[in-house]
C-alpha cells in the first residue's frame, strides 16, 4: 500500500479549516497535516474545550480526511532564540505576552508541552516543528568563533528542549525537527550534534524536508540513511538551485523569494532539482510507512495550481515496497 498525501496547511492558514478541507480533498489529498495558528488547531482549545477535539475531527472525516500529524514551527521557533520583533508576529499573544525574551523563551516551552498533550487527545503521534537556536547568528565564523561558543549553543538547546522532550515522552508522542536554517540542526553534520547534546533522546527525530537541504549542498539522500530510525515524518517539497542571474548566492542576499537574481528558490514538486525517485526508494529501504505530507511553496505559481499538480506528483511517484523477491519466481521448487 502507498503511503497516505498529506497537505501541510502552513500556508493556507488565512483560510479557515472549513473551507481548506474540502479544498484539500478536491486538490486530491488523503489528509492534512494540520498548523497550530489560523484556526487550523488550537492548541489550548484542545486542551480546554470540551468536544473541540472531537469537531476537528469530524470535520475532516466529513470530507475524507486524515491528520496523522500536527505542526507548531512558529512557537518552536522562540524556544531557543534570540528573541527580537520579528516573533511578534509569528507567536500568539498569550505566548508574546510583554515580549520579554526570557519570559517568550519560558512561555514557548510551556506551549510546546502542551503541544505534546494536545497531540494525543487528537489522536495523533508527530508533532512537527522548529526548535530555533541561539547561535545560528554565529553561522559564519566571524569574529572568529571557536567550538566551545558553539557548545554553549548545544548546552542551550538541550537544557530548553529535554523537559519539553520528557513530556513528549509521557504523552507517547514524538517531536520531529524539520533540518532547517535558522534551527540548531540546519544539516547533517549539526543534526547529529542536536542527537548527541540530548543524549539521543528517543522522543526526538526529523521531520525529513530535502529542500532545505539541497539547495546547500547537502546529501539529502544520505540523510535519510543516516538517520533511518529517526525519521518521524516527511515533507515533499521541491527547490532548484544554480537558476538565478548570480547576484544572490546561497545566503540569499537579503533577498525576496521570487527575486530572479537568487541562486535557490522553492519550486512546486517535480518542478526543481530535488531527485525525488531516490527520495522514494530511500524512504523504501529504511522502511517509512508514514504520510508524504506536500508543503507547497512557489512564490511564482498560483497555489492550487501547484498543490493540486503537487498531489499528483507524489501519487504518481510513490510505490508501495515489495514483499518478495522478484527473481524468486526463477527458483525450482525440491
Amino acid at each position: 500500500m502507498s503511503r497516505p498525501v498529506t497537505l501541510f496547511t502552513g500556508q493556507w492558514a488565512d483560510l479557515p479549516l472549513s473551507e481548506l478541507a474540502p479544498l484539500a480533498k478536491q486538490m486530491g489529498y488523503d489528509g492534512l497535516e494540520l498548523a497550530c495558528w489560523g484556526d487550523h488547531f488550537d492548541v489550548q482549545r484542545a486542551l480546554e474545550e470540551d468536544g473541540y477535539v472531537r469537531g476537528v475531527r469530524d470535520l475532516l472525516a466529513r470530507h475524507g480526511l486524515e491528520c496523522l500529524a500536527i505542526s507548531n514551527h512558529l512557537v518552536g521557533q522562540a524556544v531557543c532564540d534570540r528573541i527580537d520583533e520579528r516573533h511578534r508576529a509569528i507567536l500568539p499573544p498569550h505566548v508574546w505576552g510583554d515580549g520579554d525574551p526570557a519570559l517568550v523563551q519560558r512561555r514557548a516551552a510551556g506551549e510546546m508541552a502542551d503541544t505534546a498533550r494536545a497531540a494525543r487527545r487528537l489522536g495523533v503521534g508527530v508533532v512537527n516543528g522548529f526548535t530555533g537556536s541561539s547561535i545560528w547568528h554565529s553561522l559564519y565564523a566571524f569574529p572568529p568563533t571557536d567550538q566551545a561558543y558553539w557548545d554553549r549553543g548545544f548546552e542551550d538547546f538541550a537544557e530548553r528542549w529535554t523537559p519539553i522532550l520528557d513530556v513528549f515522552g509521557n504523552e507517547g508522542v514524538n517531536f520531529a525537527l524539520e533540518v532547517h536554517p535558522t534551527e540548531i540542526a540546519f544539516d547533517t553534520a549539526s543534526a547529529e550534534r542536536a542527537l548527541e547534546a540530548l543524549g539521543h533522546h528517543p522522543r526526538f527525530g526529523f521531520n525529513y524536508d530535502p529542500s532545505h537541504l539541497g539547495y546547500q549542498g547537502v546529501d539529502y539522500v544520505g540523510f535519510l540513511r543516516r538517520f533511518a530510525e529517526r525519521i518521524f515524518h516527511v515533507h515533499m517539497k521541491d527547490v532548484w538551485w544554480g537558476h538565478g542571474s548570480g547576484e544572490a548566492g546561497v545566503f540569499g542576499g537579503h533577498t525576496s523569494f521570487g527575486d530572479p537574481r537568487r541562486a535557490w528558490d522553492f519550486r512546486s514538486l517535480g518542478r526543481g532539482d530535488v531527485r525525488f525517485e531516490e527520495v522514494i526508494v530511500a524512504l523504501g529501504d529504511i522502511g517509512y510507512a508514514g504520510p508524504l505530507s506536500v508543503e507547497w511553496e512557489d512564490a511564482r505559481m498560483d497555489r492550487v495550481h501547484g498543490a493540486t499538480e503537487s498531489a499528483a506528483f507524489v501519487r504518481h511517484l510513490d510505490f508501495p515496497r515489495s514483499v518478495l523477491a522478484f527473481d524468486a519466481a526463477f527458483e525450482r521448487k525440491a
